[in-house]
């Protein structure tokens, strides 16, 4: 039976939010930010007179993590989910020692490399090699064995040409790169890595998915991933723990995780109604983003319902911060399970789409939904295919019911194994 790496009993973390009476609120400010508003504060009061000594200000107790307890066994693969606000990324920095739990026990069985900001760990004075060597030192290792590894670290990153420049002056992707390198090649026992491969480039998040898989197939390492991006997290992760306002509400087989996952975090959508995608989980760089969307088959007698075989257009609403060229746009659609069954990307035929500063409007088409009668789940994708940054992620989140427009009572939900029929012929045996 394989060992225990990490163990947590009921674990908890609460914050302090102070509530101003002008309705702005403090929590967890920077060192600058508490200064800056404390002088603003003190000119206040100067200028308030005696008589009008009310105080506006109250306090509340924010528990980010309530009684959370688990166990990882050693070479697991651990997905962490959970909507924005759910306490992942506060369970990680815990487990990183980066903060202190309020309350509860965690126990780690070996050295702990986490990849929790782009950066992490890093001086930005200091350049690539140095602080190749220096997050070395702080995972415990010395310097001929820094050195070994070394030249696979730079060249897994791709930053050879740039390895004695200050990362000050790295991009995001150049930092991203290395960040997880280093942390993934430097022999940890346990990875923990956030959200953070969302800023990098496609192609470098899949070398990064394959190396997880890696080191925690081939070497024995845990490796605990919090991502958005359900795609990898069922490539990725054999189990995982799901998040909710604080609580852990489940821990098991990936499987099973995302059912519920997808199943509580689902919005019912109906046709020819924009929908609007402002509060939905997400990630990218958030440079252009969708806004909004609405479908139809253009069937009046499915009420415009897609239906199998048919035509489903999708109408999306896309805000830029700038006009820039887009070589990946994407209509996903996945099962109850978590798993693409389409996706209609315009990589796939080569095309490039000009986006304008400020809101835009296209229309992807679906000739012909290869799926059968039931509902699925349906998300979006923008990439920069020249800077191979993902721009926005929107995860499966809208319920789309397709429908059996041969038979009568087409609305009710069927129960399908997702299937897809097609035209063959039984040939005969030679």
């Amino acid at each position: 039976m394989s060992e225990t790496a990490v163990k947590v009993e009921n674990l908890s973390k609460s914050y302090t939010i102070n509530h101003q009476g002008d309705g702005s609120a403090s929590y967890s400010k920077s060192l600058r930010e508490t200064i800056s508003y404390g002088i603003k504060s003190f000119s206040q009061k100067l200028l308030k007179s005696s008589s009008e000594g009310i105080n506006n200000s109250s306090r509340e107790q924010f528990l980010a993590l309530q009684n959370v307890s688990f166990e990882i066994k050693q070479g697991d693969r651990i997905g962490v989910i959970g909507r924005n606000g759910a306490g992942k990324s506060t369970l990680l920095k815990i487990l990183s020692r980066i903060t202190e739990p309020t309350s509860g026990r965690i126990s780690i069985r070996g050295r702990v490399a986490s990849l929790l900001e782009v950066g992490t760990g890093f001086h930005p004075e200091l350049t690539g090699r140095e602080n190749i060597y220096l997050n070395g030192a702080i995972l415990g290792m010395g310097k001929v064995e820094i050195q070994k590894k070394f030249h696979e670290i730079v060249e897994f990153a791709g930053v050879s040409k740039f390895i004695d420049t200050p990362v000050k002056k790295y991009s995001s992707g150049m930092y991203t790169r290395l960040a997880f390198s280093v942390a993934a090649h430097l022999e940890p026992e346990i990875l923990i890595v956030d959200e953070v491969l969302a800023v990098g480039d496609v192609q470098f998040q899949k070398k990064c998915l394959g190396k997880m898989q890696s080191i925690s197939k081939d070497e024995g390492r845990t490796v605990l991933f919090v991502s958005h991006n359900m795609d990898a997290i069922q490539r990725l992760c054999s189990k995982c723990l799901m998040l909710e306002k604080g609580k852990l509400i489940a821990n098991d087989i990936t499987s099973n995780v995302m059912t519920i996952y997808l199943s509580n975090n689902s919005q019912e959508s109906s046709p020819n109604e924009w929908i609007d995608l402002s509060n939905v989980n997400r990630s990218g760089t958030g440079e252009a983003r969708f806004t909004k969307f609405q479908y139809s088959s253009f069937n009046d007698s499915t009420y415009s319902h897609p239906y199998p075989n048919g035509v489903l257009e999708f109408t999306l609403g896309i805000e830029s911060n700038e006009e820039r060229l887009i070589g990946s746009l994407a209509v996903t659609i996945y099962n109850s399970l978590g798993v693409k069954l389409v996706n209609a990307d315009i990589a796939s035929l080569g095309q490039i789409v000009t986006l304008n500063a400020g809101q835009n409007i296209f229309k992807l088409r679906i000739e012909e939904l290869h799926l059968n009668p039931d509902t699925y789940v349906v998300g979006f994708w923008l990439a920069d295919t020249r800077s191979n940054n993902v721009l926005d992620f929107v995860e499966p989140t809208f319920d789309i019911e397709v429908v059996d427009s041969a038979k009568e009572g087409y609305g009710a939900k069927r129960t399908f194994d997702g299937a897809v029929t097609c035209k063959f012929t039984l040939l005969s045996s030679e």
